[in-house]
């Protein structure tokens, strides 16, 4: 089971890369007025058919070749459930998948968020030609990353996405915006 959301984010983003997305949107929402912490990707890959889409998130469906359970998705809606929130699945062939997991922002059996901003450093630096746009809502209060405003600032030079010092530099910056937004 993985141990945190953003874990969760990371091999969710990391499929919609598999699936030959070449852009990707997370979404994070942290609102504790209305009790509610929100993950979202959405991506622009091959997408999957209703009838996949139905057993996603079954442990025993999986495209994987290496072994024959697939634990993420049903790992993700089990915890979601047991703390008040779901797991919602929208996809469509040739178009896209939309995942979304909510959870009740109170709940003690809610996982840690987990280290977001390396795990979108992790992301960028592992798959620099993605246009990756990242969103984070903090009780009304936004951040937004987009890594072509990023690419423009490297003259054009979208390779340097996937260079260290690139790399730390958006987790220090990431880290810094957060910690802004709460306060």
């Amino acid at each position: 089971m993985l141990e945190d959301l953003s874990a969760h984010v990371l091999d969710i983003s990391e499929n919609s890369t598999m699936a030959g997305a070449d852009e990707v949107e997370i979404t994070i929402k942290e609102d504790e007025r209305e009790d509610l912490l929100l993950f979202s990707v959405k991506d622009n890959g091959r997408g999957m058919s209703p009838e996949f889409v139905a057993k996603v998130t079954d442990p025993f469906t999986t495209t994987r070749t290496t072994r024959r359970v697939g634990m993420g998705l049903p790992f993700l809606r089990q915890s979601a459930e047991l703390c008040g929130g779901g797991l919602v699945i929208d996809s469509t062939v040739g178009v896209g998948t939309t995942i979304t997991a909510t959870f009740q922002y109170g709940s003690v059996d809610r996982p840690p968020l987990g280290d977001m901003p390396a795990t979108v450093m992790t992301l960028v630096m592992g798959s620099p030609n993605v246009h990756w746009r990242y969103r984070h809502i903090i009780n009304g209060r936004e951040f937004l990353l987009d890594t072509d405003e990023i690419v423009e600032a490297l003259d054009g030079d979208r390779a340097m996405l996937a260079s260290p010092e690139v790399g730390l530099w958006l987790r220090d910056n990431i880290r810094e915006e957060l910690e802004t937004l709460r306060g």
